[in-house]
């Protein structure tokens, strides 16, 4: 997440200065046990401006045995990019020497976490052939980077809404014809999705593989009517056990060569949202290493190139989701990792 860097836009909307610190740093209490403010540790609250900063998480991720960091990528159409400082920095300069890919959040933003729903502060648009090629250069010195995660040779592209881009066909061919173009085999591209019922759909549209979230499954199997009247009367608060929600996180599409999991240390949204959020509740490292041993045995049997899972999230501060060192857990989500892949890895 590059938001941790005060840019023009940001300050236009909400105010000089503001970074996802700023929501980060004002949360409240919701109700008793509550988890709030979350405060870092190690790194403080950084600038992702600075190089030091980039060169202590990389190594902090690669003492835990995670192999490379999903940046996110804001390409609205038009050439229009947003938090492209940090990334671009870490390419012109070679560091940290740590594996990357790019996650396009092609999506667009609007104030809804912050009480005006209609109001668009940046759309997301697909304005055609150009545009897209446009798109495939700006990111083609990444591609190129030795740095850059591969399957089978060829980048891995991230989507965040695949559904939503309509003419993503055409797309996912125009940027497979100029992969091979510009020297590579091809683009490997991942829909992400929250919904199981749509990993067949990303898949027939052209993507890959699919990467399932199941964050909402645990809410999706309870029955909700008698929830949301509470809802409608007490501000909208969904607050789950942490422990109980993520034996719904890996479901059997997993296993699958095509599907990616996701695994899910902590959630609380509530930083931006304030009593909308959703909450998942006493999460623990111990909990979350549990966990993690789930999806580790549900990839394990896949080739090499393909024994993928994703982290949602490594600094998604404001919404509760994070692996880097607050000041109540410190290292232990990640002391979690590092002893589940570090297994895995020796044996």
């Amino acid at each position: 997440m590059p938001q941790f860097h005060p840019i023009p836009e940001n300050d236009v909307w909400w105010g000089k200065g503001f970074t996802e610190w700023t929501n980060v740093g004002k949360a409240k209490k919701l109700f008793r046990n509550h988890y709030q403010p979350r405060v870092p540790a190690d790194l403080g609250y950084y600038d992702l401006r600075l190089s030091e900063v980039r060169e202590a998480q990389a190594e902090m991720a690669r003492e835990a045995g995670i192999e490379g960091f999903c940046y996110w990528h804001y390409w609205f159409g038009n050439k229009r990019r947003l938090l492209e400082r940090p990334f671009n920095e870490v390419l012109a300069s070679g560091n940290p020497d740590f594996p990357f890919c790019l996650g396009w959040a092609n999506e667009t933003w609007s104030g809804i976490w912050h009480g005006a729903e209609k109001t668009i502060l940046i759309e997301q648009l697909y304005p055609g052939i150009e545009d897209y090629k446009a798109h495939f250069y700006e990111v083609l010195p990444a591609f190129l980077d030795k740095r850059y995660l591969t399957v089978d040779g060829k980048p891995i592209f991230f989507i965040y809404r695949p559904l939503q881009f309509k003419e993503v066909g055409v797309f996912i061919e125009l940027w497979q014809k100029l992969a091979q173009e510009n020297g590579l085999p091809g683009i490997y591209f991942v829909g992400h999705t929250y919904f199981s019922s749509d990993i067949q759909t990303i898949l027939d549209m052209g993507y890959d593989a699919a990467n399932v979230i199941r964050m909402h499954d645990y809410e999706r199997s309870k029955k909700t009517l008698p929830l949301r009247m509470f809802r409608r009367a007490f501000g909208g608060l969904r607050v789950f056990d942490y422990a109980k929600a993520s034996k719904h996180f890996i479901g059997e599409e997993e296993k699958e060569l095509n599907c990616i999991p996701t695994v899910i240390p902590n959630w609380d949204h509530s930083p931006r949202s304030g009593k909308r959020a959703f909450i998942l509740h006493k999460a623990t490292p111990e909990l979350f290493k549990e966990h993690l041993e789930t999806a580790v045995n549900t990839i394990k049997h896949k080739p090499a190139q393909h024994r993928i899972a994703f982290v949602k999230s490594w600094n998604e501060w404001a919404e509760g989701n994070y692996l880097e060192p607050d000041i109540v857990y410190g290292k232990k989500f990640l002391d979690a990792i590092r002893e589940v892949v570090g297994n895995k890895k020796n044996a």
